[in-house]
């Protein structure tokens, strides 16, 4: 067994018994909503750990590999989305989940509309949200393979394992805290990392000859840039995993000032994977089929073997932590949203744990299934979070900030801006036409459902949750 495996298999189980220990006595408050108790350490801790995942780590650094500096609008614009949430959306948010008694965003848009608009996103969560906690466990998978020779599908599983059992041990309550650990780990792994890596690479000049006679590598700002844009920032600002960490903060300054760092965070963080990858690009050509080996390959062959295993050890942590967010958005839609209001409306806050436990346990086992699938960890997190933004941001906005906006109205944003997405991918094969991406079509369509049915058909006598 080599030196970087035995460091990973102690840091996993490390983490596995210390979520078993903080969770031996959790509730259903805690687990939903850590019984609205989060300062804003805690905040900042667990958004930035959600945060710094699979996409912000191997994603980007592929995406760099392949594409160049534009990639640093991968980690920039979830912080441009961030922000919103911190100074906007998020307190305002919060104060109604404490209001009235909100667990999850599925509370809220029942609250705020009706019943129909609940199921439907929650049905689409359950979609969109495999997908993306198949992508972690992608990332999981190949930095075990190349660190220690370990396939990828048995990679996929051993990672699966690790975030069920110390997740399903107290939800929200124990990934607030296990992800302190995780976001030290992260920090300090990629702060050891990238002076070394550009040391070992030659430097800034050798970073600025890689590909320089190609302009479009070194375009910052661009059509890509706004492509990212609108397929990022709409889902941070509304991803209900997100969303619902904010619910479990204690006030609005809390979520001001925690999500707000995280912001900033994600903003000094984003140029760190775009450097890797371009480094990998020109030391690793042969991978150019499977650049996303880009960042465990930099991490094996361009550090000491101490400081590789610290930086694999981070990746895995952003693998781990984001992974985390995911079950998070999996169980408590599935338990709350499904079966306490649909299947179950008698079942008490016992019942609701047992029956949110046992859906980690199977989402998990799914989502390793559409990891050994697919295998594409890009792909699947475009898939997610496109499908997110087109499906929440219009309804959740409106909710928030229009008081005649109703729930046909949020119905028909919901269809529309999904409907439109598919029709651009399937006809573009996801290329677009111009800007108009099949994430920026989606939004525009939502929009546009949205104000067609504002504008055509009745308002309720009585709207739900107008305030």
């Amino acid at each position: 067994m080599n030196f970087h495996l035995v460091i990973l298999a102690s840091y996993s189980l490390g983490l596995m018994g210390l979520g078993l220990w903080i969770g031996r006595n959790t509730r259903a408050a805690d687990f939903f909503v850590a019984s609205r108790r989060l300062g804003p350490g805690l905040i900042f801790s667990t958004m930035l750990a959600a945060n710094i995942g699979a996409g912000s780590t191997v994603g980007a650094t592929s995406d760099a590999y392949t594409n160049g500096v534009t990639a640093w609008w991968w980690v920039g614009s979830a912080a441009l989305g961030c922000f919103v949430l911190a100074m906007w959306v998020g307190p305002s948010m919060r104060r109604v989940a404490a209001e009235q008694n909100l667990r999850t965003v599925g509370d809220y848009l029942e609250f705020r509309y009706d019943e129909r608009v609940r199921a439907i996103i929650a049905a689409l969560l359950w979609v969109g949200s495999l997908f993306i906690l198949a992508s972690q466990l992608i990332g999981l998978g190949w930095i075990l393979e190349v660190v220690a020779g370990i396939p990828t599908p048995i990679g996929c599983i051993i990672g699966g394992l690790v975030i069920t059992v110390y997740f399903a041990a107290g939800g929200l309550l124990t990934s607030a805290r296990v992800n302190v650990v995780q976001l030290t780990v992260k920090l300090v792994g990629f702060a050891i990392a990238l002076p070394i890596a550009l040391r070992w690479f030659g430097g800034w000049e050798a970073v600025r000859a890689v590909n320089a006679d190609m302009p479009r590598y070194w375009t910052f700002a661009g059509p890509d840039a706004v492509k990212y844009i609108a397929l990022f920032a709409p889902a941070f600002i509304v991803s209900p995993g997100l969303l619902q960490k904010i619910f479990g903060a204690e006030n609005d300054r809390a979520v001001r000032v925690g999500v707000g760092f995280n912001a900033l965070g994600l903003l000094l963080f984003a140029g760190v994977p775009t450097l890797l990858g371009i480094m990998a690009r020109s030391k690793f050509p042969e991978i150019a089929a499977t650049s996303n080996m880009a960042l465990p390959m930099i991490f094996m062959q361009g550090l000491p073997p101490l400081a590789g295993a610290i930086a694999l050890a981070a990746v895995f942590s952003a693998e781990v932590s984001a992974a985390d967010a995911v079950l998070f958005m999996l169980t408590t839609s599935f338990s709350q949203d499904l079966y306490k209001r649909f299947i179950n409306p008698a079942a008490d806050d016992t019942r609701v744990l047992l029956v949110a436990r046992l859906a980690t346990v199977v989402s998990g086992a799914l989502g390793v299934w559409l990891a050994l699938y697919f295998g594409d960890l890009v792909q699947t997190l475009k898939i997610f979070y496109a499908l997110l933004g087109v499906s929440l941001f219009v309804p959740i906005m409106a909710g928030l900030y229009v008081r005649r906006s109703h729930a046909d109205a949020a119905i028909a944003a919901i269809l529309g801006g999904v409907g439109g997405m598919l029709v651009v991918q399937g006809t573009t094969g996801g290329v677009g036409i111009g800007l108009l991406g099949p994430a920026p079509a989606g939004l525009l369509t939502a929009a546009l459902g949205w104000t067609i049915s504002m504008l055509f058909s009745p308002r309720p006598a009585r709207q739900p949750g107008s305030r």
